[in-house]
């Protein structure tokens, strides 16, 4: 007998997650994996990737790792096709890659500072659904799901985070935008938006001198861990939402009601 539990199993689904060689999406192919997800990790750091591929298969998932660098059209088309020789299917994509520019104000950036950032966090999430896309059509794949990765930087403004914050928004914004127009292919689009979470993008601030006052303006007085994100991220990926397309799903401590 089946229990509403059962949605959020991920057996027999293929799940490809980019980013993923440190930082969530490190974390997140370890939990789709044993949720049951195949798993394909992508990454530019391919010895960063292959070493998680043998965690994940040594605690019984399955897992590749395919290099990945998510401004090349060539090597996303790439990383798609392998993803798909894996089971003849791909049910969701984890876009998960970012990068910032360090802590920087909008005056001290400069032009590369702003096109890596840019490409990385925010072109890529087009070009790699726009790739997704069309695969889903060329295989006749009933539907598909992408997650974007975002960020309450979206929302909240503190100085030092452009381009990120910049970014960021656009990406909540271009879900929106995937999920009313990828609707005709069945495909989902959704958002999970992390909090201030310790990872190489956030470290700048969370280990600097101000940070035990920065805390003090969350709601729950602390930092995400990792596993604040499990139960956010097996919603989105799994069946058990099936009817939700264009959401954000914000996991921050109630940072964002705060006006700190």
């Amino acid at each position: 007998m089946s229990t509403p539990l059962d949605r959020f199993c991920l057996d027999g689904q293929t799940i490809a997650v980019t980013g993923a060689s440190s930082g969530f999406g490190h974390h997140f192919a370890g939990v789709l994996a044993s949720a049951g997800a195949r798993v394909v990790l992508g990454a530019r750091r391919v010895e960063k990737i292959e070493a998680r591929v043998e965690e994940i298969r040594a605690a019984g998932g399955e897992a590749i790792g395919l290099p990945l660098d998510v401004t090349n059209r060539e090597s996303l088309e790439q990383f798609l096709d392998g993803a798909w020789e894996l089971a003849g299917r791909l049910d969701c994509l984890i876009q998960n890659a970012g990068v910032e520019a360090g802590a920087k104000t909008f005056d001290m950036i400069d032009e590369e500072d702003w096109d890596f950032v840019l490409d990385t966090n925010l072109k890529s999430v087009w070009l790699g659904a726009k790739l997704y896309a069309e695969r889903v059509k060329a295989h006749d794949q009933e539907g598909g799901n992408i997650v974007n990765v975002g960020s309450i930087t979206a929302s909240r403004t503190i100085k030092g985070q452009f381009p990120y914050a910049i970014s960021k928004a656009g990406l909540h914004k271009a879900t929106e935008v995937l999920a009313l127009e990828a609707a005709k292919l069945g495909i989902r689009v959704n958002t999970l938006a992390p909090g201030y979470i310790l990872t190489d993008v956030s470290r700048v601030l969370l280990e600097s001198p101000g940070s035990d006052e920065f805390r003090k303006g969350i709601p729950q007085r602390r930092y995400g861990e990792f596993d604040d994100l499990d139960g956010p991220l097996l919603l989105l990926a799994s069946d058990a939402s099936t009817y939700m397309t264009g959401s954000t799903i914000v996991v921050d401590g109630g940072h964002l009601c705060s006006s700190l």
